[in-house]
């Protein structure tokens, strides 16, 4: 029988007397026990700051390591922010306060590195735009925010750059604007990405032209010798973009900030510089429409400032291309043949076989047709009914201004309108002809160049005529005279003169009595490009002479047509002596005159009148050959050279024998000149 274990007995101690003193360490584990009831772990814990669940995320791809593992790289600069975050939000308040203290106060940075930077971020921008401008659209709106610069070197460095960009990426059409329906059409991607460049493009280069013309009028916050480079820059970019682009959007702005540059009459480097680029662009213009506004802008100009306007504004209407182009003229001698390229106006057209063409191939060749015909319209191929009707409505602005300054009369641009009428008079139409020669007729009156000492009001119409040194009387009268009969060239002048009831007899005798006085003029020889001495004892020479010296350039040297008052009278006298229509009186008593005028004139005009004479004697030699023969005179009575009348003058009294004293001259040409003369007469 197994013997049961007996149970174990825990001991008890006996509860402690509290007469027993306790131990220190019991003491502190009471007190310890005691103050851990009252802690609240719970509320600590909650007031803890948070780990977020991605803040261990890794945003880095894995990468495989030179012992073939693929490993996943925590971010440290995450984990650094998460440390921050939970350990040191006190350091990061502190931290942030010394960054707003920090930023109240910036650092200032070198005007020189500034405009380094401006410069590297220029190119920077220019370089993308240059490569990809499609894809780099905002760089536009950069280079204007540089632009906007306080700093002057950094805002012309900005428009120059600004320049050359839209120089390079402007295309070779005009962009018109998006209609309604256009936005909602359905296209192609790349069809929407180029709208949406060229929108971008037209806008951006809108706001560029509108800052040069704001630029240029020298406003801004800077000083005035800034103001004035950056007008400069301004201007001078205005002039490349209008020669660069033409053909572009917003043509018309930039003409008319060149021509708001023109309306001063302060001649200096930026005028000078709007009047080179109107006239090459006129010179150059294939189309039509920029002669168009810039003639258009001109005139109204001129109209608005009431004619106060420097000579040379009007003299750019002598570079359109149009006054050469529509100058062509038949020949007198021969008729023109049809090339077998081209067909006579009224000719028939040969007789063809028509071709069969099945509806499938008209179809085709209708689309062709119309793809060739947008393509044509893309190209900007203007056709010529369209550059002729651009033209002519040109030329008749520029005849409307012509005649409103001669109906006005002022002084310092008629001798322009007068430049301009002597060299196109061909051009203008019939129905204008009797009002033009009045004009003139009064503009030579006014002048009061004649000879005639009986003349009471010849020096009362001179004192009342405005003085002005642009003004050159003598010139205006050749260039009068020029005009009235280059109206009628080419034709018949008396069976033109007769139907259209007009009278040159006023300037065939305005011509005979000045030619005394044009023989007598020391700067016959002279245009006025021409070098020459003020006189000193002429006080309004001296004022020129001193206006020029301070003035960059020279307000008389603006003339286009550069002949020469010489050759002005060679050309009138021709007009008037060569046509067979002419009486034998009036050749008779030129003839005598220009003999006598001969003694009087320089080395070269001597030569040329001589030879003008000798085309005289072979178109009228049997006329005027009795003023080489003494025996045989057809007048009686005494030579007056100084008659007004040219008829009345009675030269067949007289005789050349001026021509005896020109055979002694000191030019060899001059002597064999009249020795030709002579031998002419003597074979007739």
């Amino acid at each position: 029988m197994a013997i049961a274990r007996p149970a174990k007995r825990r001991k008890i101690s006996p509860p402690e007397s509290p007469t027993v003193p306790s131990s220190p360490e019991s003491s502190i584990r009471e007190g310890y026990l005691y103050d851990a009831a009252r802690w609240n772990l719970e509320q600590q814990y909650e007031q803890r700051p948070r780990k977020q669940k991605n803040a261990l995320e890794s945003t880095r791809l894995p990468i495989k390591t030179p012992e073939g593992r693929i490993e996943t790289l925590v971010s440290l600069e995450r984990d650094q922010e998460t440390e921050d975050s939970v350990f040191g939000s006190e350091d990061e308040h502190a931290s942030n306060n010394q960054k707003t203290v920090v930023e109240e106060k910036p650092v200032e940075v070198p005007i020189w590195q500034q405009i380094i930077e401006a410069k590297e971020e220029l190119a920077r921008i220019g370089t993308l735009l240059s490569e990809d401008p499609e894809e780099h659209v905002g760089g536009f709106r950069k280079l204007a925010e540089i632009g906007a610069s306080s700093n002057p070197t950094i805002k012309k460095l900005a428009l120059a750059t600004q320049l050359a960009v839209y120089k390079d990426v402007i295309p070779g059409y005009r962009i018109r604007p998006l209609g309604e329906l256009d936005n909602f059409e359905k296209v192609s991607k790349d069809v929407r990405k180029l709208r949406s460049f060229e929108q971008a493009l037209v806008t951006n280069y809108h706001n560029y032209i509108k800052e040069l013309a704001k630029v240029a009028k020298a406003n801004g916050d800077f000083s005035s010798e800034d103001k004035a480079s950056i007008a400069n820059v301004a201007i001078s970019c205005a002039c490349a973009l209008l020669l660069a682009v033409p053909h572009f959007n917003f043509r018309s702005e930039l003409i008319r900030l060149l021509v708001d540059k023109l309306s001063t009459r302060n001649r200096d480097t930026d005028f000078t510089k709007c009047l080179e680029t109107l006239e090459k662009l006129f010179r150059e213009d294939d189309d039509g429409n920029p002669s168009l506004d810039g003639v258009t802008q001109l005139s109204k100009l001129i109209k608005a400032r009431d004619y106060r306007i420097d000579e040379s504004v009007l003299n750019t209407f002598l570079h359109l291309r149009l006054l050469s182009e529509l100058s062509s003229r038949g020949s007198q001698t021969r008729i023109d043949r049809y090339s077998a390229s081209s067909e006579a106006p009224n000719s028939k057209k040969a007789k063809f076989k028509k071709e069969f063409r099945t509806k499938k191939h008209r179809k085709i060749l209708k689309e062709r047709k119309a793809v060739e015909k947008e393509f044509k319209e893309a190209d900007a191929i203007v056709s010529h009914e369209e550059r002729e009707r651009l033209q002519a409505e040109t030329l008749k602005i520029v005849f409307i201004t012509y005649f409103r300054i001669l109906k006005t009369r002022v002084p310092n641009l008629t001798g322009a309108v007068l430049e301009g009428l002597a060299k196109y008079a061909h051009l203008i139409n019939q129905e204008f002809f009797g009002d033009l020669l009045e004009a003139l007729k009064d503009l030579i009156a006014s002048t009061s160049f004649s000879n005639d000492p009986t003349d009471e009001n010849a020096e009362d119409e001179a004192n009342t005529l405005p003085k002005s040194s642009h003004y050159d009387p003598l010139r205006s009268t050749l260039l009068s005279t020029t005009t009235a009969f280059t109206l009628l060239e080419g034709q018949d002048i008396a069976r033109s003169a007769s139907s259209l009831h007009l009278d040159l007899t006023f300037f065939t005798t305005t011509l005979y009595k000045s030619l005394h006085s044009f023989a007598l003029n020391p700067d016959i020889e002279l245009s006025s490009k021409s070098l020459r001495l003020p006189d000193p004892h002429d006080p309004a020479s001296q004022t020129t002479s001193q206006q020029q010296s301070t003035s960059s350039t020279d307000t008389n040297n603006n003339k286009i047509n550069l002949q020469t008052p010489s050759v002005l009278l060679l050309r009138a006298l021709s007009s008037i002596l060569l046509p067979r229509s002419v009486p034998p009186l009036r050749v008779a008593a030129f003839v005598k005159q220009l003999y006598i005028s001969s003694l009087h004139l320089p080395e070269k005009s001597t030569q040329a009148v001589l030879g003008l004479l000798h085309q005289v004697m072979k178109v009228h030699g049997r006329k005027v050959a009795a003023l080489w023969n003494t025996e045989e005179r057809k007048g009686d009575g005494v030579f007056d050279a100084l008659r007004g009348d040219v008829e009345g003058s009675n030269p067949f009294a007289s005789t050349v024998w001026e021509g005896e004293l020109l055979r002694c001259h000191y030019v060899p040409a001059v002597r064999e000149g009249v020795k030709g003369i002579e031998r002419l007469v003597r074979e007739i």
